[in-house]
């Protein structure tokens, strides 16, 4: 069983920048997606940004130029570089998995494995 584990999550203010990070442990197969969503009170989980194992990479339109997705092999840890934060950036952070693939999608139903969340608040 794929298990997750986020951290990095804090309060910055707006242009500040943070990066998350999540690690990874339980995969049996070389072939995963990764990805990193998040989720507003009284908000639908919103999509983020996915890594395949070979490294490629796609993201929302919403945060692409100002958040990064990448991944420490070695380290078996997800990480999400976010720069030039605004407030309508606070949320819950999730990053999520599903192994045994031959594509990836960023959409929270693909996914089989979710972790707790990591909090991430922009002020003003």
């Amino acid at each position: 069983q794929v298990q997750l584990v986020e951290s990095g999550g804090g309060s910055v203010q707006a242009g500040g920048n943070l990066t998350l990070s999540c690690t990874s442990s339980g995969f049996t197969s070389s072939s995963y997606c990764m990805a990193w969503f998040r989720q507003a009170p009284g908000k639908e989980r919103e999509r983020i940004a996915f890594i395949t194992s070979d490294g490629n990479t796609g993201g929302a339109d919403s945060v692409k130029g100002r958040f990064t997705i990448s991944r420490d092999n070695a380290e078996n840890t997800l990480h999400l570089t976010m720069t030039n934060l605004k407030p309508d950036d606070t949320a819950m952070y999730f990053c999520a998995a599903k192994e045994r693939v031959r594509w990836c999608v960023l959409e929270t139903f693909f996914y089989d494995y979710w972790g707790q969340g990591t909090q991430v608040t922009v002020s003003s």
